[in-house]
């Protein structure tokens, strides 16, 4: 994976706003380092709802325009918007303002080509080397700062347009987490015909600390109640950015991303994909089923940046995450909360698929994730002692398997046991995380 990053994680730069590495003065930095080392001339800025956002969208974009560059400000809009819009406009990158999942309290920046992708890790990494060259544009040649508050609504349209007439539902709903998905989704449902059909939102006042605030991806229980009891018949559920989705049948289970890429996937190879990316997090019934259809499973390291770079490496026109990032190749650029919603519409009404039967189908491998909170930085961590140890573990369940890694967005160590008995991996994860939790 290249150079050890010292800012960027698996999804940016992210810490508590007006703190550590999200400060005003490191947005500024950041923003100029950016723009010195892709040379990017037509940039878009988007952000969520979080109240930092303001203060990190202005100093962002005053480092990008010292540089010279010229900036679109989009406001609040899901990061897919951003790059739809950056090919819309014909830009050379953008960048989004967010923390995703996190609680209100943290912020991000994450940075996307000019093909609407996030950064590869070497160019992450080469923007913190310029950064602490902490160089600058002393010409005097600025560039200018605009407005451009109508690219959410040109986003919802555009995904609006993909929904097949035939799918089109009643008893919806789309619990947007406070977050950008609040923008979107509304004229999402209004272009759709969703409003005509009853369609709801779920969302209180966007008031920048509410965010992901018991609700959205974070909290489904607040989807799935709402769901069982109003009697509606599927609810989608996003996180703070819009990057993501799950999915609430009408009896209030889940349907994760491993579901959900189970149904694309049986749907995407009527038109000839058969491979599909997942990460190593998945379950591992996703791979039975897709191989009783024929499908090729290929798992990557987590973070949607790597599931993309295996999708270009193999050829698979489908790929994702269990936590809801998918990105189809043929539609997206990136993970597209409101995009596979509208795929999975599409799916089900071709497929004549039974949502409330999905769960029950699937029959998933039980699965626990435990975290260990980190007391020293991730780079001092002793992987390779860890994973003598988990080696050792591994051969006592032979039909199951333990994965253990650091979390590239927070101070965790993630320690994730699967096998075919409940008991079995209980046991074992109680085990490890006693084990592991010297090393942390």
């Amino acid at each position: 994976m290249g150079h050890e990053r010292k800012f960027f994680g698996t999804d940016g730069v992210r810490d508590l706003a007006n703190t550590g590495n999200m400060t005003p003065e490191f947005a500024l930095k950041l923003g100029r380092a950016y723009i010195r080392h892709t040379n990017a001339r037509k940039i878009v800025i988007g952000r969520d709802t979080r109240t930092s956002g303001r203060m990190l969208e202005g100093a962002l974009a005053s480092g990008m325009s010292s540089e010279g560059a010229e900036v679109h400000i989009a406001g609040i809009i899901p990061t897919p918007g951003i790059s739809y819009s950056i090919k819309a406009l014909n830009a050379d990158g953008g960048a989004v303002i967010s923390a995703s999942h996190n609680p209100p309290e943290y912020n991000g920046i994450k940075f996307l080509g000019p093909d609407g992708c996030k950064l590869a890790d070497e160019d992450e990494y080469a923007i913190e080397v310029t950064m602490q060259k902490d160089e600058r544009n002393t010409s005097g040649n600025v560039g200018r700062v605009h407005d451009a508050p109508g690219l959410v609504e040109d986003y919802a349209e555009h995904i609006a347009s993909m929904l097949e007439r035939e799918a089109l539902i009643e008893n919806v709903v789309f619990d947007c987490a406070n977050g950008a998905s609040a923008m979107s989704v509304p004229s999402y449902n209004h272009t759709t015909g969703f409003s005509r059909k009853g369609a709801r939102i779920i969302s209180r006042e966007l008031d920048g600390f509410n965010i992901n605030r018991d609700c959205g991806v974070m909290h489904m229980e607040h989807l799935t109640d709402y769901v069982k009891s109003n009697g509606l018949a599927i609810g989608f559920a996003f996180d703070g950015d819009a990057d993501r989705v799950l999915i609430s049948d009408g009896k209030g289970r889940i349907i994760d991303g491993d579901i959900i890429l189970w149904v694309l996937g049986r749907w995407l190879k009527r038109s000839g994909n058969d491979q599909v990316v997942v990460t190593v997090m998945s379950n591992m019934a996703l791979e039975a089923h897709l191989a009783e259809e024929g499908i090729k499973t290929i798992r990557c390291p987590v973070g949607d940046r790597y599931v993309l770079l295996s999708m270009r490496e193999t050829g698979a026109g489908l790929g994702g995450e269990q936590s809801g990032h998918i990105i189809a190749s043929k539609f997206t650029s990136t993970g597209d909360g409101l995009c596979t919603a509208t795929l999975f519409l599409n799916a089900i009404h071709d497929l004549d698929e039974d949502v409330s039967t999905l769960v029950d189908r699937f029959g998933r491998y039980p699965q626990k994730l435990t975290n260990l909170t980190l007391k020293r930085p991730r780079n001092e961590v002793d992987m390779n002692a860890i994973n003598d140890i988990v080696a050792s573990y591994q051969q006592k369940i032979p039909n199951g398997r333990i994965f253990i890694r650091t979390s590239g967005t927070e101070p965790l160590l993630r320690i994730l046991v699967e096998a075919p008995e409940a008991k079995i991996v209980d046991d074992m994860s109680a085990v490890l995380a006693s084990k592991l939790e010297e090393y942390c």
